[in-house]
This record gives structure tokens, sequence and C-alpha cells, in this order.
């Protein structure tokens, strides 16, 4: 029996089981915390590289599993370096000495940030990195090595904070609720017990319920209608803006303002998967083996930052904000290869334009460097 099977069999178990004793029936956003989450077994608490640009590694000249998704530290270092800029700005305009990064990954970031900084000859700031996941944090540890004087680990938030709060592809990948119209009327999307594969792995199905939950827009027309709501990471934020007393927040991620998110035509939802560098739409699939997301509602966002104190700095798209803070006076002092990797993270057709950045400042107004140009926050 291979690793991988092993792991999604004994997760598939658990939440085979876990499904059994909530009476047959989970919503959605409960199974994708256990495929992700789950201690030892979920996608982001076991061991399986994730993060790079291929899918695949070479070990002693031989082929083997690689990474599943490449996210924009990892596709060049500029993205840290000039993100660092914004730091700089950010720490001196709040008056705090601390970087807050969430679901540091591969520790890519941290890294770029922390090189960028000491470059510019400055004192450097402490680094807390706030990561669930053992595997990753020991990975970061070994990327991070050169500055373990500035860096730290914690897995939980202190009653109060401050400094400056980063997230890279950190919303995405909390747990949403899955919301159907069937002929007009609104269900919640589930899953159940659904026998077991040939290798005997339990297999799940999906299942509806009726609901009293809608989307945050009334969804025009009378075709049928799939989307997602997001508790868990409005909850987060609101988390955020209770616990953070002075700096800021940048928000990095892909999603749409409200009105794009629930557009009549994007009837299908928007969650996937991300396994070997391949895209699919069954996360009920190969459990524990690949990543599930959805895109971001940064309406909803920005409103849960402002129900728990936060203002809101900016919002607008990745290409411009990165631009704002300076990628092509980077990009002019690289190599070819790496502003051909680097013009990835502002073209539109790549990540440019679907990826956003959202930021907030708790106290006074100022304004942000990555958002002097090109603010759509009359959007949200």
């Amino acid at each position: 029996m291979t690793r991988s099977h092993s792991l999604t069999s004994e997760l598939a178990h658990h939440i085979g089981q876990t499904i059994l004793d909530a009476g047959g029936w989970v919503g959605f956003d409960v199974f994708m915390d256990l495929a992700l989450y789950t201690p030892g077994l979920g996608y982001y608490a076991h061991g399986s590289a994730k993060f790079g640009v291929l899918p695949y590694a070479v070990q002693d000249g031989v082929r083997a599993a690689g990474s599943d998704f490449v996210t924009s530290p990892e596709i060049t270092p500029l993205f840290g370096w000039t993100l660092a800029q914004q730091v700089v700005q950010a720490l001196h305009v709040t008056d705090t000495q601390e970087v807050w990064e969430f679901g540091a990954g591969s520790g890519a970031l941290a890294l770029q940030i922390l090189q960028a900084l000491q470059a510019q000859g400055g004192p450097l700031p402490r680094y807390t990195i706030v990561d669930i996941s053992s595997s990753l944090r020991a990975r970061q540890q070994v990327t991070l090595a050169a500055f373990a004087g500035q860096v730290r680990w914690v897995d939980a938030l202190p009653d109060e904070l401050q400094g400056v709060v980063l997230g890279n592809e950190v919303l995405d990948a909390m747990p949403v609720k899955l919301l159907a119209r069937i002929h007009g009327a609104w269900h919640e999307r589930g899953v159940v017990p659904s026998g077991a594969e040939a290798d005997g792995t339990p297999a799940f199905a999906w299942a509806d319920r009726p609901t009293a939950l809608r989307p945050p827009l009334e969804i025009a027309g009378p075709q049928d209608y799939l989307t997602e709501i997001h508790p868990q990471g409005e909850s987060f934020v609101r988390t955020l803006g209770h616990k953070l007393s002075r700096g800021a927040v940048f928000l990095i991620d892909y999603g749409f303002p409200e009105a794009e998110y629930y557009h009549p035509q994007r009837h299908m939802g928007t969650v996937m998967c991300h396994q070997a560098h391949q895209v699919d739409d069954d996360p009920l699939a190969r459990v524990g083996l690949k990543d599930i997301t959805a895109h971001v509602n940064f309406t909803g966002v920005a409103l849960a930052g402002n129900e728990a104190g936060l203002g809101v700095l900016g919002y607008c798209n990745q290409g411009r904000f990165l631009m704002n803070c300076g990628l092509l006076r980077q990009m002019e002092a690289a190599d070819l290869p790496t502003r051909v990797m680097a013009q990835k993270l502002i073209m539109e057709h790549e990540m440019g334009e679907l990826f956003k950045v959202i930021g907030f400042y708790k106290g006074e107004p100022w304004q942000a460097l990555g958002f002097e140009s090109g603010d759509k926050t009359h959007t949200l």
C-alpha cells in the first residue's frame, strides 16, 4: 500500500465516521475543513510538497511526486521584494515593529521580505508566522534558518497584536458553505457517505437540505444556481479587527467584489481543486491528496473588517498594486529569466487581474503606497 493511498484511506474513514456521528450528513464547510486540516491526515497537515513550480521532483535521477500549485513567491522573489516596500511604509506609518504572516506556505514570502528589509540596512522587525501545519512549519524553519533571530512561530493569536498583517492566498483555503438554488428553492449542499471505492476506501456523495441561508445578493433569473458563502473567512477578518490595536492588514487572493461574485452567469460556483498542477471540480474524490479552494468575496471581507473597527486602505488588482510598489523598477534591475517570470504577476491573463489586494488600517487613515493609483474600493 502506498503512503498516499494509506493517507487517503485513513482520512476518508475518519471523515466517514464524523459524518455518521453527525447523523449522516455534514455541510460542505465541515467536509472541507476535515479534508484540509485533520491533524496528520488533511491536505495541509501532512508532508507533501504542495508549493512549487513543477508537478514532479527529481530524486536520484528519477521523477517523483512534486508540487500541486504555485503561488506568487514561488514564481519569483520579486513578489516579496516588492511587497516589502509596502511593509516598510506600513511599519513606519503605524509606528510598529512586527510583521504577522498567516499561512506562510513554504516560507518563501517571509524570506523575500526579510531579505529585502535587510538589504535596505534598517533594523529587522520581528516576523511572526501563524501556521497550524506542523509539516509546513518545519519546512519554513529550514527556509528561514538565516533569520532565526527574527522569526518565531505561533499557532494562535494573542489577545492583542500590533504590526503589519500579511495573508497571501489564505482566505481561499478557508472552508465555505455551499448554497444551491434548485427549482427556485434554496438548499445547503452537504456530503453523505456513498459506499466505497473498488479498493475499499469510503466514498462520498452530495446531498442537499432546505435552508434559510441565502447569498448576500438576490440572484436574478429562475435558473438553478450554485454558489458559496464565507462565514469562516469573514470571521477571520473580524477576529483580526478585534485583536489589532494598531497597524495594517494586507490580504492577497483571487476573487471578486460581490456584484461579480454573485453574477447570474456564475451559476456553477467557484470551488476547485489542485493536484499536480491540474485543476478539477470534484472535492469529494482523492480526499487529502489535493487542495480545495474557493474564490474570495472581497465585499464580504471589507464589510467584516468594517464591523470589527478596521478601515479600508484600498482595494485593487494585484498587477496595479505591485506596480505601485515598484515592481517595474525591480524588474529593470533583474536578469531576463526573472523578468519573464515576474510578468506573470501583473499580466491580466495571468495573475494580474484575477488576484486582488485589500488593505485595512487600525487607527488613522493614510495613503498606502500600493493603492496610490487604480484603487477600486468604490466597486466593493
